[in-house]
């Protein structure tokens, strides 16, 4: 099968997604193990701030992808992938440790590299449902960020009673 011919742009933007999700997710190896972590579950351990760096990062491998024109089914399940670590990442040390195996990051590079290998065109529909995932994506990250925060404040008043 003959290698789809992209942009320069394309080119450009790909291997910058790639360099965004091994720095997220398989930026350093565990000595002796053999697997690899990246800085997504130590940002992760910020309280509010952390969850929303990261799955602001993450959305924007979803824009992208869908600025490649990715179908609404490959979207759905790259959104899928960022709501397990976003919300996983609402439970402290369990979410980080869920973090760390989920890599939802490199999930949907791999998601986001098997279309540009085989693209199908997408349609209008698919354009609408990328809108519609991308602001609900949005809106769960910074919630969920704000909730991390209140739960922390919540924690903190109740310590220093």
């Amino acid at each position: 099968m003959p290698q789809p011919q992209l942009s320069t742009r394309q080119t450009a933007t790909l291997a910058r997604l790639r360099q965004i999700s091994r720095l997220l997710d398989n930026a350093v190896p565990i000595p002796g193990v053999g697997y690899r972590v990246g800085l997504d579950p130590l940002i992760g351990l910020i309280p509010g701030g952390g969850d929303l760096i990261t799955g602001i990062i993450s959305v924007y491998i979803v824009i992208e992808a869908a600025r490649f024109g990715v179908p609404a089914t490959t979207l759905g399940r790259m959104g899928f992938n960022i709501l397990m670590d976003v919300l996983s990442g609402t439970i402290p040390v369990v979410g980080d440790f869920f973090d760390i195996a989920w890599k939802a990051n490199a999930q949907n590079m791999a998601l986001l590299e098997r279309y540009v290998m085989d693209p199908v065109p997408s349609g209008i529909a698919d354009r609408i449902f990328a809108v519609v995932l991308i602001a609900v994506l949005l809106a769960i990250v910074v919630a969920v960020a704000g909730f991390s925060v209140w739960i922390v404040s919540w924690f903190l008043r109740i310590a220093g009673r």
